[in-house]
């Protein structure tokens, strides 16, 4: 990890930095995408069995696309029961922490005559990217499907890559069921992705895409995106640790190091007040790297995206936080709820030495899926407001309309739009003769 003294300068040099990863830079693989899904498009089913033979080496056809009742108590059988309970347990705080998230429609009259409102509606059908391949996340299965759910989506499809042998993850299955999931596709990448965006022979088109994948899932997602509503395009992962004299040096390099794991693209930075907790934690790292089975990937990790800022004082130190505008928040102080209030820009913030990042990617609840590469500056969390759409109501009665019909013929001639103005006017042009 690279150690630098904070400032403006050191700040402005480490987005840039931060800012290579995103998916807005891999326009070297734009065409091979674009490719996949017109051929997804135009050859429907086929295009997804040739590529899953391509990519995946599995032999996947019309028959076997769709994951059987069979596949999925097959394996409940092959989980481990302690792990079962843990993935029920996590649902329970998942789903408990999103039902306070729901909306109601609302409505609001007056004696005049109106009545104003908001209906939500919840999305009819969504689509669930689940990632395979290196590593299996059932974790991401719950926070993708959970919130749809509580929502009210009518139907949630999952699509995720096989193995070679035509089989998916047991434990994917598992927290799929346990989850909602209302059918279960065998296919992956960026054909996954058009076949939820435009629809093929087995899998119907969908609303809207959420869920993380790799580069070819990314574009892809962009790509579609105005065919079918997504989620965001997410980058690689990341964590800030703040940290001031007080915190325990052996955790933040623990933290750190639990999301450099990733893969060799994700970030790790402490910003702290402290040079000494910098040093400490940095003897932390090297006496970790002698044990964990990642070694290699945070390594890189380390050299490409980890640094260690020391700042002059906590203002300055949470000024930077902000600019930075992290994944990942933890904030190990004296004071965490006070300079918590300070924080402006982070998808989610972990107070105090015990609020780990992993506790937040499998237990407490809140959604792990977040905004990266600086987009919490304006982006949240995944959430259930992700799988709804409001729809503003509006009724007037006549005698509501006649008082204020002038002020809008006035405003739509003022545009020029005398269509606009008519549409109000022909309602009272008898009425308004007879003023004359």
């Amino acid at each position: 990890m690279r150690k630098v003294t904070l400032t403006k300068e050191t700040t402005k040099d480490i987005l840039e930095n931060l800012l290579k990863r995103s998916p807005n830079n891999y326009g070297n693989f734009e065409a091979a995408v674009s490719e996949i899904l017109q051929n997804v498009k135009t050859k429907g089913d086929q295009a997804l069995f040739d590529y899953t033979l391509k990519f995946d080496k599995a032999q996947i056809t019309r028959d076997n696309i769709r994951v059987t009742e069979e596949e999925i108590q097959e394996a409940y059988d092959q989980v481990d029961p302690a792990l079962l309970d843990v993935i029920r347990k996590a649902l329970v705080n998942i789903r408990t922490y999103h039902e306070k998230q729901r909306q109601n429609s609302w409505f609001t009259s007056t004696e005049e005559g109106t009545m104003l409102g908001q209906k939500v509606t919840p999305l009819n059908r969504v689509g669930v990217y689940v990632p395979g391949g290196k590593a299996v996340y059932p974790s991401s299965v719950l926070m993708n499907i959970v919130p749809a759910k509580v929502a009210g989506v009518s139907q949630i499809i999952m699509t995720t890559p096989p193995g070679k042998d035509g089989k998916v993850c047991p434990s994917t299955l598992v927290a799929a069921r346990e989850a909602g999931a209302d059918v279960i596709y065998k296919v992956g990448g960026a054909q996954a992705i058009g076949a939820l965006a435009y629809g093929t022979e087995s899998i119907p088109k969908v609303d809207k895409i959420v869920g993380p994948g790799n580069v070819f899932v990314a574009l892809a997602k962009k790509a579609v995106y105005g065919h079918v509503s997504i989620d965001s395009i997410a980058g690689p992962s990341e964590i800030l640790v703040l940290a001031d004299e007080t915190a325990n040096p052996h955790y933040v390099a623990a933290d750190l190091l639990s999301q450099a794991e990733h893969d060799e693209m994700a970030c790790a930075i402490l910003i702290t007040t402290s040079s000494e907790l910098a040093d400490q934690v940095e003897k932390e790292i090297n006496q970790y790297l002698k044990v964990l089975s990642r070694k290699e990937i945070i390594e890189k990790s380390l050299d490409n995206f980890g640094y260690m800022l020391i700042a002059h004082d906590m203002d300055q130190a949470i000024e930077a936080a902000n600019e930075i505008a992290p994944e990942h928040m933890e904030i190990v102080t004296a004071n965490p709820f006070e300079d918590m209030m300070k924080v402006k820009n982070a998808g989610a913030i972990f107070i105090g030495e015990n609020s780990s990042e992993p506790l937040g990617d499998y237990f407490a609840g809140p959604n792990h899926v977040l905004p990266t590469n600086g987009t919490a500056k304006f982006f949240s969390a995944l959430s259930v407001d992700d799988f709804i759409k409001k729809s503003s109501i509006v009724y007037y009665s006549r005698s509501a309309l006649r008082d204020i019909h002038k002020d809008i013929i006035q405003f739509a001639n003022s545009e020029q739009l005398t269509a606009h103005a008519n549409s109000i006017a022909v309602r009272f042009e008898e009425e308004d003769k007879e003023e004359k």
